[in-house]
């Protein structure tokens, strides 16, 4: 909400508003340009041309999991500062929590250096956590498939989301950036909810990196129309369990309809053992332990 007031009030027209990891999958892919376009050190170019694209940069979610983020903020920021670029970042994390225990954390504690130094930080401790009261107490696994679980979801969105219901037929999609130059087509996407059909996230041919970016981008997902997974669904049956891990390695929210209990999903086939371990990350994912933790967190 307060990235929503921040970014609509701001009367410029460079500006940009990104999902963290979005927009540092996007710094990386312009360092590789520049490591093949040219010579030497590949950062300060890729700084003045995001520098000449926006003048405010907003991000949804800092959060920072991998080294070849970390080892290359310190630099990318202060670089982006020295061109006058403003910077609002929300982040479940205060600065000090950023890339915890992460390997190599001594290449990231100069970012964590200049944040404080340079950059306002505002603790919004408030008792409620918002997401997690708009659930309520909904049940978040509907059984089985079909008109009040589809209703019990749609529900749901629209809490989550505060969209009016009488414009249900006008709810966006969008085309979600993957690796390279793949995209994945979400049919319902709104302030961070995306809703799914099983057949699109399962049924076709993706990978970790399909779900990596769904669970990068979303802090709640709703999956629709899970079925009961014979051995013959094997292939489906491994990309759930894929899916279910990505959405749990960033704590993301997961509302579904299924036409079984988790622990009846599979029941037989190639991997049926290791979808044990699929069933009990569900069943977590209901807790109100994990339900507590912000997008990303650890």
């Amino acid at each position: 909400m307060v990235m929503d007031l921040v970014f609509d009030s701001v009367k410029i027209h460079r500006k940009r508003r990104a999902h963290f990891h979005e927009f540092m999958l996007d710094v990386h892919a312009r360092l590789a340009d520049a490591r093949r376009s040219e010579s030497g050190d590949p950062i300060p170019p890729v700084v003045a041309s995001i520098a000449e694209e926006a003048r405010l940069l907003c991000f949804d979610e800092m959060v920072v999991n991998n080294m070849a983020d970390a080892a290359i903020m310190s630099r990318l920021f202060t670089g982006l500062l020295n061109q006058r670029v403003t910077i609002v970042t929300t982040s479940n994390r205060p600065p000090d929590d950023l890339y915890k225990d992460g390997l190599n954390r001594q290449l990231f504690l100069p970012f964590i250096d200049l944040v404080k130094d340079r950059l306002d930080v505002m603790g919004l401790n408030g008792p409620t956590d918002y997401r997690r009261d708009r659930l309520g107490n909904a049940a978040l696994w509907h059984v089985p498939n079909g008109p009040d679980a589809t209703k019990a979801l749609s529900t749901a969105f629209f809490r989550l989301t505060d969209y009016p219901v009488e414009d249900r037929a006008k709810v966006p999609g969008e085309e979600l950036p993957v690796h390279g130059s793949r995209t994945l087509y979400v049919p319902k996407s709104l302030k961070g909810v995306a809703v799914f059909s099983f057949k699109r996230l399962c049924g076709e041919a993706r990978g970790a990196s399909d779900y990596l970016a769904v669970a990068r981008h979303y802090h709640t997902v709703i999956i629709v129309g899970i079925p009961v997974m014979s051995p013959e669904s094997r292939n489906e049956a491994a990309r759930f369990v894929t899916l279910i891990d990505a959405l749990y390695e960033y704590k993301v929210k997961v509302l579904a309809s299924a036409d079984a209990e988790p622990e009846k999903l599979y029941p037989a086939g190639d991997g049926a053992f290791e979808f044990e371990r699929t069933v009990s990350r569900i069943l977590e994912m209901q807790s109100d332990a994990y339900l507590e933790k912000g997008h990303g967190e650890d």
